[in-house]
């Protein structure tokens, strides 16, 4: 089958092959070869070609790929993490003040699910406060693949200008946020364009979910309101809520293309070498041989075992930091409007149906 692209495409959908997959870097390989090139993709000078692959986590293998992995691990370890609690608590606080001023109805979305994630995005990144409504304008349009490409590509190029601006700065005067820390530990090791790219992708991967989970995750409890009283009334049950919500919801519906480098067999069908694998996270994370009922949400399964951070050695780096900012974040928002309820029809709730990231255009709520 082809994809949103045009590129022919095998999708593996049951839980266990997923996972064989994600596990398997040698033979699934997320490196595009040389010579490989997206169709619709405009023509790209060498330079610009390695520029776009140095430091992108997702475009790289081990053991490329664990050299840069390692410097990033000691910032998201649950150690590190768990000192921004304070300052994602405040970022909450401040955003539900901002809500409460406004008085019902309000946009979810552009009150709570977007500005929050983003925030915590440019506190890691040291992004300028006069910087960060451009930074989110960009970020939403890096993943609408409803906009042609060719402007996509400016947006693309655009925000790689800006992250490298930022590295270029904290060459200079490195600050307390990561960026600074990346540079005064390993700035000897690593390049500026290895810095942009990890900039770039912290970017677009530590914001869009994150705010896709905030919006749909409060849409899912609205609608099941037993477990939302229980995520609101009963801490006990707020983390396995969360995963719960994250399997049931995985925003990211498909891991990055994989290309073979090999001939190989999945579920009994011989994919050729050279040609693309999508692990699609979203069906196996339904799939009823791994999890029963699996298109009912309840938060008393034990979902530990979902597939929405992806597995194997391209597991998302910022999955300890994601489930922070959600178990202080829709905890805080259900105790805080009590009376949280949907301000629309349910019908009538816009989706965002061409983006690489699964999440609302809006939410317009009341309490």
């Amino acid at each position: 089958m082809p994809n949103v692209f045009g590129a022919p495409v095998h999708l593996v959908t049951r839980y266990r092959d997923v996972k064989k997959v994600l596990a398997d870097h040698e033979r699934f390989s997320n490196a595009q070869p040389g010579g490989f090139v997206m169709p619709g993709t405009p023509p790209s000078a060498a330079d610009e070609l390695a520029d776009a692959a140095a430091g992108n986590l997702l475009a790289l293998d081990p053991p490329e790929h664990q050299r840069l992995r390692r410097m990033l691990t000691r910032e998201f370890t649950i150690r590190q993490v768990t000192r921004l609690r304070p300052r994602i608590a405040g970022i909450v606080e401040h955003q539900l003040d901002e809500m409460e001023k406004c008085g019902p109805p309000v946009d979810l979305v552009s009150m709570f699910a977007l500005p929050i994630p983003s925030l915590v995005i440019c506190e890691l990144l040291g992004v300028p406060g006069a910087d960060r409504e451009d930074f989110q304008r960009r970020s939403g349009a890096l993943i609408d693949v409803s906009i042609p490409f060719t402007q996509r590509y400016r947006v693309q190029r655009e925000s790689h200008d800006y992250m490298r601006s930022l590295v270029i700065q904290a060459r200079s005067r490195p600050g307390d946020d990561m960026l600074g820390m990346l540079v005064r530990n390993y700035g000897d090791t690593l390049t500026d364009q290895e810095l942009t790219a990890i900039c770039g992708l912290l970017l677009l991967a530590g914001h869009e979910t994150t705010s896709g989970m905030l919006g749909l995750g409060t849409l899912a409890l609205l609608r099941h309101p037993d477990q939302l009283a229980a995520m609101r009334d009963e801490p006990a049950l707020v983390n396995p809520a969360i995963e719960e919500l994250l399997r049931y919801l995985s925003v990211l519906h498909h891991s990055i293309p994989r290309v073979t480098t090999a001939d190989v067999e999945i579920c009994g069908v011989t994919v050729s070498a050279g040609e693309l694998v999508l692990a699609s996270l979203l069906a196996a994370n339904r799939d009823p041989a791994m999890f029963d009922d699996p298109d009912i949400l309840d938060n008393n399964r034990d979902a530990g075992s979902h597939l929405a951070f992806g597995h194997g050695v391209h597991r998302c780096i910022g999955a300890s930091l994601a489930r922070m900012e959600l178990r202080i974040a829709l905890p805080a928002l259900l105790r805080r409007f009590q009376r949280l309820a949907l301000a629309e029809d349910f019908e009538s709730v816009k989706y965002h149906s061409l983006h690489l990231i699964y999440s609302l255009q809006s939410l317009a709520v009341r309490w």
